[in-house]
């Protein structure tokens, strides 16, 4: 792995780079394994159950996810397209981006999803509850949406402290 890939860490709230529309990923080579590799590390190292490309500062249509904790049933979607979407259920919602913020987001209960594989062969899956909800939660990071714009106005009042926090830590990182 390149130096730059294991320096690679997890971007947080506010970073501009959450909020950029991703390019299509167009080459499918070993740095791009690379990349999804240290992807996968580093959403084992935070708990989560999925990582989208722009979360490690990539601008890239790419995530990889994990419902289950168990290494083998890792994931990677690769350019993806979610499609015939159904049903509507409210749950809480984490992100790696912004830590330590939990809110209620309505997602579709049921959808199906196009993408590649590492290799660049294209592959559809249909999903249900949390495997669709971790779909649409990724994708939209890859359109630059943050759980942020899909809270209700009660989680915007409760994250309120957490975010000025995000947001100045920010600020001070940048300014170092």
């Amino acid at each position: 792995m390149s130096v730059e890939l294991q320096n690679l860490t997890i971007v947080h709230y506010p970073d501009p780079r959450l909020r950029k529309v991703c390019d299509p990923v167009t080459e499918f080579d070993g740095d791009l394994t690379a990349l999804v590799k240290r992807m996968r590390d580093l959403m084992h190292e935070g708990r989560g159950v999925g990582l989208a490309a722009p979360q490690v500062g990539v601008n890239k249509r790419l995530f990889v996810m994990n419902i289950t904790g168990e290494e083998k049933d890792d994931l990677v979607f690769i350019n993806p397209e979610i499609h015939d979407m159904h049903g509507v259920r409210e749950a809480e919602e984490g992100c790696l981006s912004l830590p330590d913020v939990h809110v209620q987001i309505r997602r579709a209960t049921e959808c199906t999803i196009k993408a590649r594989d590492l290799d660049g062969e294209p592959f559809e899956l249909r999903g249900e509850d949390l495997l669709c909800r971790v779909w649409q939660h990724e994708t939209d990071h890859l359109s630059g949406t943050l759980i942020l714009d899909r809270m209700g106005p009660s989680d915007k009042i409760a994250t309120k402290k957490k975010l000025k926090e995000l947001e100045a830590s920010y600020r001070e990182k940048r300014r170092r």
